[in-house]
């Protein structure tokens, strides 16, 4: 059989193409941490984020923001609805996750890396109509117990603040506690309580008294989330603000 030879320059030209085909296939095959999908969390919060009972959507202010945000940034995802410890947790712990709408404290700065803010809340305490002692301050508080929620932001700082407060597995618990005397006032987020105490048909029997605090409600994301990836999402996030997308996904639940 004949032996085929080849000029130093053929060999040459076969071996580059080899290499740049070779380096083609790596360039198109995804690093783990890079493309890896975001698992999303988060909790039945109305309404920045809650669930549809039939067809079990998931949406509201924020979750329409981070929806729309994945999409801009062509993230994949997926998107599940937890308790608020479990969905804090595995934030918390897990690679690749990331849970809203999560208020940014100092306690948690370090725990998390931010995409934000999706949303700003205003913190605020809730009376029985007709209360008679009317507290207009936190310090007023102190003698009476608050309904609160485990492990949410608000009741942790009147905690900090000395204050008693009787957490329930679910803030939509807390009207009906507040209605029939089983705490003295309720701290929760503006909007959520609100859309809590008209779900529950007691608007004429709950009454908003002060707001004591407000805050910025994130994206709140494991740290192994790379920092190029975070520092996108925030740019897609202010572009969202600035182009209208923002207050458009805002007034739809006004």
């Amino acid at each position: 059989m004949r032996q085929l030879r080849f000029s130093p320059d053929w060999e040459y030209a076969i071996l580059h193409r080899a290499l740049s085909s070779s380096f083609l296939l790596l360039a198109s095959v995804c690093v783990p941490m890079a493309c890896a999908a975001l698992t999303l969390t988060t909790e039945d919060y109305p309404p920045f984020n809650m669930q549809d009972p039939s067809s079990k959507a998931i949406t509201g202010i924020s979750a329409d923001k981070v929806v729309e945000l994945m999409r801009r940034a062509k993230e994949p995802y997926t998107l599940d609805i937890y308790p608020w410890s479990r969905a804090y947790q595995s934030a918390l712990l897990s690679k690749e996750t990331c849970v809203f709408s999560t208020t940014r404290t100092p306690e948690r700065e370090a725990l998390f890396s931010w995409v934000g803010p999706l949303v700003r809340n205003n913190w605020v305490v809730f009376a029985r109509a007709g209360d008679q002692t009317q507290p207009k301050t936190l310090d007023d508080l102190r003698p009476f117990t608050v309904g609160g929620y485990k492990d949410d932001a608000v009741g942790e700082f009147l905690k900090g603040q000395g204050i008693n407060v009787d957490p329930a597995d679910h803030d939509d618990l807390n009207p009906m506690k507040l209605s029939m005397g089983r705490v003295n006032y309720w701290a929760t987020g503006e909007l959520m309580g609100r859309y809590e105490i008209a779900k529950a048909g007691l608007t004429d029997k709950i009454v908003m008294l002060f707001k004591f605090k407000q805050t910025e409600l994130y994206l709140a994301c494991n740290n192994t989330v790379p920092p190029q990836k975070i520092d996108k999402l925030n740019k897609l996030l202010q572009q969202m603000d600035r182009d209208g997308t923002s207050v458009a996904i805002e007034r739809k639940y006004q």
